[in-house]
């Protein structure tokens, strides 16, 4: 499937959809938890749905009609192998909740997947006392689980990605014994901010030193909950960075600046570039201006990197993106994937090992471009699309049913010239 964008003027107010990140952590502790959990206001989408299925496998009930309704407590031995399609944050979780299951689980995924390490999870949970392996010898899916784990004391590098971490502060207070983190290089600290928050609302103990290390009481239960899910910040991102670049002006609803999503970080990112960005009783308002370059650390926010890379190639002077080597990491290598696309369109884009620099005011030019099959990609050429003259066609599009399904609809919505087309 291909997007076609056009150049295109915005304005009205958007309903920002739900939390892939607190969706998936919703899911887990909803199966880890004796008893009946209701989600309300969860995001339907290919990554949250691929937690549903693994922990479905792993034994929990899961109904997925408006709110979604999770009998769990009652892990146990998969029936089949576990593919958690392209959700990286399936993949890591649903591995820590796998040792505690007594047997064996398979994990595998898609190609992108296969390619996305794990070793340093995989290791720290072998330390733990789990046996966990990649078939292939590389630290990566396909992966074979040997539980139970028994607790212990190990160090985690947390440099590639904060979704290890969180695996293990998720499922080692369900472990027989104490669990003690050592963590090096820590990244992406707002999403450990948000699993902290959703076991401590649980009532869970965990000690937490400066983010370096971790004491966490085995022998622990979750309990059943009743929570809607905040809107994404991630997502909002596109229509934030869109409305700067065209001059529009927007509302976002759903959104809530005392969420720990990391991704809130844009509104001060594109008030430095000078956006004007405020909270009113109605959501978060925008009105977009004249921009100009920045230096911006994204070392805890390396989702925004395609957004901002395309908002900076329409901001005057030179922007830098930096600190963020673990977009690499993602479902492509960011970095390389933004530097590529961008230039077809005639962006002066120069890539660093850890980011961007971006030299903006360039006239750009539509064209094809590849979204090699990464969500985040294809919406950020999106909003390109629609402040360039002519047709921008980007391929690939299926993959926004990764994290949100709706993002065309809503768009067109506020004025969007775009449209999905199968030729």
């Amino acid at each position: 499937m291909k997007l076609v964008v056009n150049n295109s003027k915005l304005a009205g107010t958007v309903d920002i959809p739900g939390s892939k990140s607190h969706t998936i952590r919703a899911v887990a502790i909803a199966s880890l938890a004796e008893g009946d959990s209701v989600i309300r206001r969860p995001l339907a989408a290919s990554d949250t749905l691929a937690a549903v299925e693994a922990y479905s496998r792993l034994g929990a009930g899961v109904r997925t009609q408006e709110d979604w309704l999770v009998s769990g407590g009652r892990l146990s031995v998969p029936d089949d192998v576990i593919d958690v399609g392209n959700s990286g944050t399936t993949l890591y979780i649903a591995l820590g909740s796998a040792c505690l299951v007594d047997g064996v689980s398979v994990f595998t995924g898609d190609e992108q997947i296969r390619r996305r390490p794990a070793g340093p999870l995989i290791e720290a949970l072998n330390g733990l006392g789990a046996r966990v392996e990649s078939t292939r010898g590389n630290g990566m899916a396909p992966i074979i689980v040997h539980g139970p784990m028994k607790g212990g004391e190990i160090r985690l590098d947390g440099s590639k990605t904060s979704q290890y971490l969180s695996s293990l502060l998720i499922n080692c207070p369900l472990a027989e014994g104490n669990s003690v983190i050592e963590v090096d290089n820590l990244t992406e600290r707002p999403y450990v901010e948000m699993t902290l928050r959703w076991i401590e609302e649980q009532g869970i103990s965990v000690k937490n030193e400066d983010f370096r290390r971790f004491t966490i009481p085995g022998g622990q239960a979750y309990k059943p909950f009743n929570r809607a899910v905040p809107s994404d910040w991630s997502s909002a991102a596109f229509f934030l960075c869109a409305a700067a670049i065209i001059g529009a002006e927007l509302t976002l609803t759903g959104l809530d600046m005392n969420d720990t999503q990391g991704d809130k970080a844009i509104v001060d990112m594109l008030c430095k570039m000078g956006a004007m960005v405020e909270q009113t009783a109605n959501g978060i308002h925008i009105f977009g201006g004249s921009l100009r370059g920045a230096v911006l650390d994204l070392s805890d926010t390396p989702d925004a990197l395609p957004a901002l890379a395309v908002t900076a190639c329409f901001a005057d002077g030179e922007t830098r993106l930096v600190n963020v080597p673990q977009a690499r990491l993602k479902e492509t290598d960011r970095i390389s994937v933004m530097h590529m696309e961008l230039a077809k369109l005639g962006a002066d884009v120069e890539e660093l090992p850890d980011g961007l620099v971006i030299h903006g005011g360039k006239q750009l030019a539509a064209a094809e471009v590849h979204g090699h099959s990464d969500h985040r990609v294809i919406m950020a050429l999106a909003i390109a699309g629609l402040c360039i003259d002519g047709e921008t066609v980007i391929d690939t599009a299926e993959a926004l049913n990764v994290t949100f399904p709706t993002f065309v609809e809503l768009m067109t919505s506020i004025g969007a010239n775009m449209r999905i087309s199968d030729c």
